[in-house]
């Protein structure tokens, strides 16, 4: 299936080459896009602004979704991200993708980015993206080592996920732009630091979560 990125009816070539969804030429892809880091800046700041918000400026009806788990995973969203990309092989433009379904299911469930729903969110929708969008993806039981929650859990995500959106999952080119322009304007080249617990916990652990496979992953599972 050819990606929105690559839609010859709406392509702007600029942002999407800056972000990684096009390769010039032939080249080869040696590291994650440019989109990873941004996307990870944009899922951070959403958290932190919600996280570090007086108690009375937090909206009371925010839902406590299927997505929270009881603590905060051992890994930043950006490592999780890089996984994600190196094991999952799906094509760049499914993690916009994924950053739309996570916009369309916060604003239909009343919700908010938070450290326990951030990272099943972003498994969860990465993968429902892929199987819309690309030729060739990996099963549930592979996305679960990956992302370390257990099949039967993945499975109750997906379905949770497929039902808030309605089973709406088709992206049209403008909204595919729209939301990659807002990914170039998170520059996570600033110096922004994020510094809630999330990332001091996982410091010590994060080049062994980058380098482990999808099977011994099983033994470091996302918090439940």
């Amino acid at each position: 299936m050819e990606t929105l990125a690559t839609d010859p009816g709406f392509v702007d070539s600029g942002v999407y080459l800056r972000l990684g969804l096009l390769v010039e030429g032939k080249r080869l892809r040696h590291k994650p896009p440019t989109l990873l880091s941004r996307l990870a800046s944009s899922l951070e700041r959403s958290v932190l602004l919600h996280d570090k918000s007086p108690p009375h400026f937090q909206d009371s009806s925010s839902a406590v979704t299927v997505f929270d788990g009881r603590s905060p995973p051992e890994i930043t969203i950006a490592d999780y991200l890089i996984r994600i990309f190196n094991y999952s092989h799906c094509s760049p433009s499914c993690f916009v993708i994924a950053y739309i379904y996570i916009h369309q299911f916060l604003h239909l469930t009343r919700s908010h980015l938070t450290p326990l729903n951030v990272h099943r969110l972003l498994v969860t929708t990465v993968m429902l993206a892929a199987k819309v969008f690309d030729d060739r993806y990996y099963n549930n039981a592979y996305y679960a080592r990956v992302g370390g929650v257990s099949t039967r859990e993945l499975n109750r995500l997906e379905m949770k996920l497929l039902f808030a959106l309605d089973f709406k999952l088709q992206v049209d080119p403008h909204t595919f732009h729209t939301h990659c322009c807002l990914l170039e304007n998170h520059n996570s080249d600033d110096g922004f630091q994020i510094e809630w617990p999330i990332k001091e916990a996982c410091w010590a652990n994060k080049e062994s979560w980058r380098k482990s496979t999808p099977e011994s992953v099983c033994s470091q599972t996302t918090a439940r």
